[in-house]
């Protein structure tokens, strides 16, 4: 179920963390470096993190020749759900033909295609941070070779065009692969951080391509059936999950004219509530608050009370359609606009749509209401 999910706290033991695909494509490239300077093997290399502390990563495998070497690393995420936990994360250094560091993608490493990532058209998907880690560990290990005749660097990540698919790389036009990214050289498990980080990613992008309209999703199912009705490019779409205040606030500073908020009766029960960060563990569906609600469109005492007794916010919405109670969804939805409205202070116009949890094959988006408000200030 999209909206309504059952959070199971870990108690038993401390979840362990893990490294970035930045913090490995550095290991790497310095293990490398190591081997083709002083052509021996590798098995293990110490790198510096931007969180401040050092971390040792253990090599897969190390071939050198007397002008290339190859080092990977294999990406351990921790207990993360990482998609790029197990990827094979490679550098190869061989001597340049002149002076200083070229630093390229190969094999499995996504290509720029558009604008609001804050790297080069055209370039590899190797993120801010990862490029300085790349370079400054490199530049430590090599720095007389640099001088005089340069090295290039090839990062790559053999499964990496296959891992990429179960990302939104493509979406935001990363295509190719995967990118290289981090900017502690951690990954803290189950971290909200990155799932925020990509929510305004995926904003910046839509704002740099020229996206006036924006439409944030609670959920995948909710996203599926918002682009079923509104005519408007793949971009325009950001499933922002839990984040619903940052990503406004996102919208604002890139001067959005639109959001439009789409999801189901949970999340947004929540939003039209004021809760501008909607994880069941921080914050339960209030059926109080919706048996207020549903008497303000004219639900009976007894419709009340069912509402008040009921076990979770679809249930209410099952209570209020088979009482005919169908100005409610429009009502909540109005709602979520005013609430959304308070956080930009009434800069955006907002819409929302309420939709129904399921749809039969072939038919319409189930949307159960609707509404719009027009920006104020």
């Amino acid at each position: 179920m999209e909206d309504e999910q059952l959070l199971t706290p870990v108690r038993r033991r401390k979840l362990r963390r893990g490294y970035t695909t930045g913090a490995c494509a550095t290991a790497a490239a310095l293990a490398a470096t190591r081997a083709l300077l002083a052509q021996q093997p590798q098995q293990e290399v110490t790198i510096h993190l931007p969180a401040g502390i050092d971390a040792t990563f253990c090599l897969e495998r190390c071939t050198f020749t007397p002008r290339i070497a190859e080092c990977a690393v294999i990406k351990d995420a921790g207990d993360d759900p990482d998609v790029t936990h197990g990827a094979e994360i490679v550098a190869r250094v061989e001597f340049g033909t002149t002076p200083g560091l070229v630093l390229t993608g190969g094999v499995g490493v996504g290509v720029v295609t558009r604008p609001g990532l804050g790297l080069e058209i055209g370039g590899p998907a190797i993120n801010p941070v990862p490029r300085r880690m790349i370079t400054e560990h490199v530049t430590a290990a090599g720095a007389a070779c640099l001088r005089e005749q340069g090295l290039r660097v090839e990062i790559s990540v053999p499964r990496g065009e296959e891992l990429a698919r179960r990302t939104l790389n493509a979406r935001l036009g990363i295509l190719g692969g995967l990118s290289i990214l981090g900017t502690s050289g951690l990954v803290i498990p189950y971290s909200t951080a990155a799932w925020r980080a990509s929510v305004e990613q995926a904003i910046d992008v839509a704002a740099a391509n020229g996206q006036r309209h924006i439409v944030l999703s609670t959920g995948s199912r909710s996203e599926k059936y918002a682009q079923a009705l509104l005519a408007l490019p793949e971009l325009a779409f950001v499933e922002m999950g839990e984040f619903t205040g940052h990503a406004l606030r996102r919208c604002l500073r890139h001067d959005i004219e639109r959001v439009t908020l789409v999801g189901m009766i949970g999340k947004l029960s929540k939003i039209a509530q004021g809760h501008m960060m909607t994880h069941v563990a921080g914050n339960q569906v209030d059926l109080v608050f919706l048996a207020e609600i549903a008497a303000r469109c004219g639900a009976s005492p007894a419709l009340q009370a069912a509402i008040r007794a009921a076990n979770t916010a679809r249930h209410f919405q099952e209570l209020a359609l088979a009482a005919g109670l169908h100005p409610v969804f429009d009502y909540l939805a109005d709602l979520v606009c005013e609430q959304c409205q308070r956080v930009v202070q009434g800069r955006l116009a907002v819409g929302c749509l309420l939709f129904d949890f399921e749809r039969a094959p072939g038919e319409p988006p189930p949307l159960l209401g609707r509404a719009e408000r027009a920006a104020y200030a």
